[in-house]
């Protein structure tokens, strides 16, 4: 039996699945955990297992392999994953971003490598990539991306048939490149000032534009003119971002998901799509950007796609 982990910034949820192309059964949902020593991750998910795993009848013992997807970015210790998340350890930032502890790092594959037969970790955005690749809308493409716009702005990227992953896992953080001049209140949890995430993500829209994304979305959609003013900025900093992708790595499609496009898609995907169309032909041309194939359960399909 195997256990499916996604690590969010915002809410970790588990599933099981007997088989790699079985359907996932299960799943719970919950708060990512913030407080208390840097193994709560850690601890929270073992105890979700366990809990997934009595609602299903299913003995403990017989998960013998985990799968997590995680947002990242990752350090490596002797061998081992933890998590640098920006919107999960407090002390990156410092007091200003909010956050209740003061991790710099979060335990995560030694104390589940300790109980579990295997555990495999990979940062969430390359995770959704396989998802995307094997059951989603990149089947078929060897160049490609996936992008996730969702509390944090990660990107999974494939080139020439292989997933690339970086020396510790990172590979694949645009989120965190600039692409703008204005930094005004706009502070990533990695420290950065200015940086992509710290301009668009969902966690940062709240506190730069003083309301939370869906209304702001929902305010541009219906045609407000500041709200659409703002919204039309987002996308530009985001479509930027992936054009860079795009024309750095010869890509032939991108994938996107994550909850702050995937509820405004058929608004955001026009806007995204028209800072690519008629910029640099010969890279550009036939680029598409398309909705994830697995909408809202790639984050679930991420984690098992590890486990093939």
């Amino acid at each position: 039996m195997r256990a499916c982990v996604d690590i969010g910034g915002t809410k970790v949820a588990v599933s099981l699945s007997p088989s790699a192309d079985a359907p996932l059964i299960g799943r719970r949902s919950e708060p990512t955990a913030k407080t208390g020593d840097n193994d709560a991750v850690a601890v929270q998910i073992m105890r979700m297992i366990d809990e997934v795993c009595a609602e299903q009848e299913v003995d403990p013992a017989t998960i013998d392999r985990v799968g997590v997807s995680s947002t990242g970015p990752f350090e490596l210790h002797d061998g081992m994953v933890e998590l640098a998340t920006p919107n999960i350890c407090g002390g990156i930032a410092g007091p200003a971003r909010g956050l209740p502890n003061q991790w710099m790092t979060a335990i995560i594959e030694a104390p589940l490598a300790k109980r579990f037969g295997q555990v495999r970790v990979e940062n969430d955005a390359v995770a959704g990539l396989e998802a995307e690749r094997h059951w989603g809308a990149l089947k078929g493409f060897d160049h490609c991306a996936y992008a996730t716009w969702s509390t944090g702005v990660g990107v999974g990227l494939c080139v020439d048939g292989r997933a690339l992953r970086g020396k510790n896992g990172n590979a694949g953080h645009a989120g965190h490149s600039f692409v703008a001049d204005d930094a005004s209140g706009a502070l990533c949890g990695c420290g950065n000032l200015g940086d992509v995430e710290a301009l668009v993500a969902g966690n940062s829209i709240s506190r730069r534009f003083g309301q939370p994304a869906p209304d702001l979305f929902s305010a541009a959609s219906a045609g407000e003119p500041h709200a659409l003013e703002i919204v039309d900025a987002l996308c530009r900093v985001m479509g930027r971002m992936l054009y860079n992708m795009i024309i750095t790595l010869d890509l032939q499609r991108i994938s996107l998901g994550g909850s702050v496009f995937w509820h405004h898609r058929d608004f955001l995907l026009p806007r995204l799509q028209a800072q690519i169309d008629g910029k640099l032909m010969p890279l550009t041309r036939g680029v598409l950007l398309v909705p994830a194939g697995l909408g809202e359960k790639v984050g679930d399909y991420a984690a098992l796609a590890l486990l093939d």
